[in-house]
């Protein structure tokens, strides 16, 4: 039997030092094709550990397809991505399953919560996928809900929160393995403007605690100017600020 995962507490801000020239995530000329349709068109991004990349773009621009390339939900049919050097595109489902269930966060509009579980469950699932043990799981999710501000919602079910509740919850659960980047996808889309102004604030400074990356989809100015870096898309491609 595998030894169960050790689980850690919330990052301290001293992992965030002398890391910010490292590139942490690199997709390089990267096509991909919904059947017959080409989408991504020879696009690369480049993303240094600890920096925030806005990636913007009309609607259309296949943003979120590049995030899911990058992330190893997808494989591209051309190109190349690598995290921390190491080649993931080409790595079998079981191998981009436990990147992401390590390395990587992602965040989607809506949260995705699993609408069964309190919040604290919610986010302790990761680790429990990952092996570890219950309790240990459970404590370092109250960790990270208490980083988002929300721990006094760990009992409490998706139902019983609002939007900018869940989708807090839902940036703890993401950011539960200490990731080395978080792939976050229109994270205040469906938020009001006062809630998705705390979003927003709240993941740069988790992000910068921990030391982690973030790719932050967006279409909104508001929310691309929190990032260090923007970069836009437009018909598939990378137009400016390609490479890090």
């Amino acid at each position: 039997m595998s030894k169960p995962l050790q689980v850690h507490p919330a990052a301290s801000p001293e992992r965030a030092v002398n890391t910010h020239d490292s590139i942490v995530v690199s997709g390089r000329y990267l096509s991909y094709s919904y059947g017959r349709q080409p989408a991504l068109r020879s696009a690369s991004l480049d993303v240094r550990r600890n920096e925030i990349v806005a990636v913007t773009g009309p609607s259309g621009a296949v943003k979120s397809t590049l995030m899911l390339c990058l992330a190893g939900v997808l494989v591209p049919d051309s190109g190349e991505v690598r995290h921390d050097g190491q080649v993931i595109s080409a790595a079998s489902e079981a191998e981009r399953s436990r990147l992401r269930r390590s390395t990587v966060g992602v965040l989607f509009q809506f949260g995705q919560l699993v609408p069964e579980l309190t919040a604290g469950e919610n986010v302790a699932l990761p680790l429990l996928l990952a092996g570890a043990r219950r309790p240990a799981a459970l404590r370092a999710a109250a960790d990270w809900l208490d980083r988002f501000d929300v721990r006094g919602l760990s009992d409490s079910r998706p139902n019983e929160m609002s939007g900018g509740q869940a989708q807090r919850v839902a940036a703890a659960r993401a950011m539960v393995t200490a990731p080395s980047v978080l792939f976050a996808d229109e994270p205040t889309g469906a938020l009001d403007g006062l809630a998705g102004e705390r979003m927003m604030t709240q993941i740069v400074r988790v992000a910068r605690e921990a030391g982690t990356a973030v790719l932050l989809i967006t279409h909104d100015a508001k929310v691309a100017a929190y990032a260090d870096r923007e970069v836009r898309m437009y018909d598939g491609a990378v137009e400016q600020g390609d490479l890090a």
